[in-house]
């Protein structure tokens, strides 16, 4: 893999900022001090008069972008994934998700690949704290190509929804020029009979490579990419739950709360399946490279393929 492209998706975030600025108008951009990190520093170039820096006060930014998206503009709201989930978790709430009103959350550096900066900054908690704000779209796009059309969906949905981006650079594996985003509907990118894997973010390249590892095993592994975690593709991941009779779920998130429990609750109603959970087990990060980090937590390939194996005996 070392071979392949490699964007983070937070620059993905930015220059879709930036395509979608040039088409509209009603567009514009807010963040808390963090434009250089949170790439939206390339929209900030491009159209000063539509980024507003509101300082270290992401709960302030939070109300001030709802109160703007009742003028009719479009607020993408950026921060770190812990503060934008986290702190201005009452903000959203109650200032965005109650009234549904039309904000766009652009949460980066989510999940341990922030890396150095540590388990305070390491966001593992934010896609299940936001699956409990009812009405709130959850996306967690896993390449470039897929984060700027996720982006731009976004933008065209109406609503408030959430986008996950990562800090570090993860392989582009998707063709722009046949990509198609869809919200809600998930991506089967390789089909098996054995064991279904889902997966979210970053760990879905990571999937696809550790099923290559589980053939070389005699084990037939179906990849499928979920971007939308609320609403879920339920219809997708009950079919393909029928086929292989275990799933796994994979993601750079706790365990507890995100994409499976997000399945569980799937399955558990509608097709009572097998399923083991690969993620943070309720436990905090730590300071590291971002790679080390993976590794340690066995979210790469060869964790995903060790854990799989391990699991299926």
């Amino acid at each position: 893999m070392s071979e392949v492209k490699k964007i983070a998706t937070r620059v993905s975030y930015g220059n879709a900022l930036v395509e979608l600025g040039k088409e509209h108008e009603d567009l514009v951009v807010l963040t808390a001090d963090l434009a250089a990190a949170t790439k939206t520093g390339i929209f900030q170039k491009a159209f000063p008069d539509r980024h507003i820096n509101c300082g270290i006060a992401e709960c302030n930014m939070t109300d001030i972008a709802a109160g703007m998206s009742l003028t009719g503009k479009v607020p993408f709201c950026s921060s770190f994934a812990m503060f934008s989930a986290g702190r201005a978790f009452e903000q959203v709430r109650n200032s965005i998700g109650y009234p549904h009103l039309n904000v766009k959350i652009g949460a980066t550096h989510a999940g341990i690949s922030v890396g150095e900066d540590g388990a305070s900054h390491q966001c593992n908690e934010d896609i299940a704290l936001m699956r409990t704000i009812p009405g709130m779209t959850i996306i967690s796009p896993a390449d470039d190509v897929e984060a700027r059309a996720a982006v731009k969906a976004a933008y065209e949905y109406k609503g408030p929804v959430y986008l996950r981006f990562g800090r570090a650079g993860v392989p582009v594996f998707n063709d722009e020029a046949t990509y198609r985003f869809e919200m809600g509907k998930g991506i089967v990118l390789r089909e098996g009979k054995d064991v279904t894997i889902v997966a979210t973010g970053l760990t879905v390249p990571e999937s696809m490579e550790a099923a290559k590892l589980l053939e070389k095993e005699g084990i037939d592994a179906e990849v499928i990419n979920i971007h939308t975690i609320k609403p879920i593709d339920e219809e997708l991941i009950i079919a393909s739950a029928k086929k292989t009779g275990r799933v796994v779920t994979a993601e750079e998130h706790s365990v507890i709360g995100g994409l499976g429990s997000a399945v569980c609750d799937v399955l558990c109603e509608k097709q009572p399946t097998l399923v083991k959970k690969i993620g943070m087990q309720d436990v905090f990060g730590e300071s590291g490279s971002a790679s080390a980090l993976i590794h340690k937590y066995k979210l790469d390939a060869e964790g995903i393929f060790e854990q799989v194996k391990e699991w299926l005996k």
